[in-house]
């Protein structure tokens, strides 16, 4: 989302990182280049004036000028800067007299009752609650079904009593709270656009449920609509906080940098794709990060062990510390749990700058690789997912067969496959701590090799 705005920040600053000495003229000249930056990215106008003023009083300071690093320090007070304009850090307060009640609102289109079901799942599995989804859209034709139908797939309860908006909602609060649920989330209908209607009906649904969060889901690739809504939404709702949706698209990042000023909510979540597990905790320390080119390593960290099954994980450890025994099924684990975290396009957008895929060997590494992949191990033998030594020129043939591949798609995985053996050999060794402690000073504060 943020990869133009990233691109621009991070060659405007560079050239300040090692200035010896800094003066009104160049920090001038930075800050101009940041301003464009932001407005190229569909920041709202307030926004950036109230940020470029922010970092120019502080840069100006005894902070940057008594600083033995000052273009270090600079690019610290665009980072913190950054990390005030989305939100600082923030959290669903959900201590309330069960079942706390999560209202979600915005316009049609921005993804609210996908958002619903994603945090329905995030609520259950991270947070372990008692969840249960109602719908309280009669506006959109379909809308309790989609809302429904989601709530099965995750195996989270659907209440659906009839009636109005607003007698919808009352009802299924009254049932939550007799089913003992520790959370109702209430999806709400939207407009294509702010009307008075829809704004009295939003507030005669928070007056009826006396939410504890009141989430506004906004799009990210809406840009200057998203901060008009958002002001509209402000006026009359108390938000609690924005659930940022699409951020896996190609979205300037205005949103993002300008709906927390304007709302005086941070950004709580993060849509970060279709599926139902694309759902981000929002931490702005992190994205602030991303954006300056220092990558994500904590979320990455994070996601890693959530997706990782413990016993497996450990199984490979015990295999690679005794330099034997890494096969291919263990191999397809790998690179099933990468498409589990997001697929290699969120990985690499979290990785420090210096750490990223020169653009020719990126557009080579991408999701349908990964299944091809693992397709193609599907169609090995067993014996041969454990002894690929033994895959020879007639075995690859039939793999390349079975799989709807090329024999030279057979030869690179199994050339890969080694080359990961090796470097998993070398972490396994203690090669991770290594890279870590050599990267030291361009990891976030708090990250540390276990």
């Amino acid at each position: 989302m943020f990869e133009a705005l990233s691109e621009r920040l991070t060659r405007t600053l560079a050239a300040l990182r090692g200035s010896g000495r800094l003066t009104e003229n160049n920090i001038r000249d930075a800050l101009r280049e940041v301003r464009v930056a932001l407005l190229e990215a569909d920041v709202a106008v307030p926004v950036v004036k109230t940020f470029i003023d922010q970092v120019r009083a502080r840069a100006l300071g005894a902070e940057v000028l008594r600083s033995l690093t000052p273009g270090q320090a600079f690019i610290k007070i665009v980072h913190d800067e950054l990390v005030t304009v989305m939100g600082g850090k923030s959290a669903l307060s959900l201590n309330a007299r069960p079942p706390a009640v999560i209202l979600l609102a915005g316009l049609q289109g921005a993804g609210k009752t996908t958002t619903a079901a994603k945090l329905a799942r995030h609520l259950r599995d991270r947070l372990h609650r008692k969840v249960a989804l109602v719908s309280a859209d009669v506006q959109r034709p379909a809308a309790r079904e989609q809302l429904q139908k989601l709530a099965g797939e995750i195996g989270v309860e659907y209440l659906a009593p009839p009636g109005d908006a607003v007698r919808i909602a009352a009802a299924a609060l009254e049932e939550a709270r007799k089913r003992l649920f520790e959370v109702l989330i209430v999806d709400t209908a939207g407009r294509l656009h702010v009307d008075e209607e829809m704004m009295q009906e939003a507030q005669r649904l928070h007056a009826a449920v006396s939410p504890v969060e009141t989430l506004f889901v906004v799009d990210a690739m809406a840009g200057q609509d998203a901060a008009n809504a958002a002001a509209a939404f402000g006026k009359a709702l108390a938000l609690t906080g924005i659930v940022l949706t699409k951020a896996d698209g190609d979205a300037r990042g205005g949103a993002a940098l300008s709906v927390k000023q304007i709302t005086g909510a941070p950004i709580k979540f993060m849509g970060v794709g279709e599926k139902i597990a694309a759902l981000e905790v929002f931490h702005a320390d992190r994205m602030a990060s991303r954006i300056l080119g220092m990558g994500d390593v904590l979320t990455l960290a994070e996601e890693a062990r959530q997706q990782a099954d413990r016993e497996q994980a450990g199984e490979i450890t015990r295999k690679l510390k005794q330099g034997k025994g890494f096969d291919l099924e263990d191999f397809r684990a790998q690179l099933q749990q990468m498409l589990n975290m997001g697929g290699i396009g969120a990985l690499l957008d979290k990785l420090p700058g210096s750490m990223r895929i020169p653009e020719p060997a990126k557009s080579q590494l991408n999701d349908r690789e990964i299944r091809r992949q693992i397709a193609i191990i599907n169609s090995m033998t067993p014996r041969e997912r454990r002894r690929p030594e033994i895959v020879n020129g007639s075995r690859r043939r039939r793999i390349a067969q079975g799989s709807g591949t090329q024999v030279q798609d057979i030869n690179r995985l199994l050339k890969q496959f080694e080359q990961f053996s090796r470097v998993m050999q070398q972490m396994a060794g203690g090669g991770m701590a290594r890279m870590l402690r050599g990267m030291k000073g361009r990891l976030p504060p708090g990250f540390s090799p276990r």
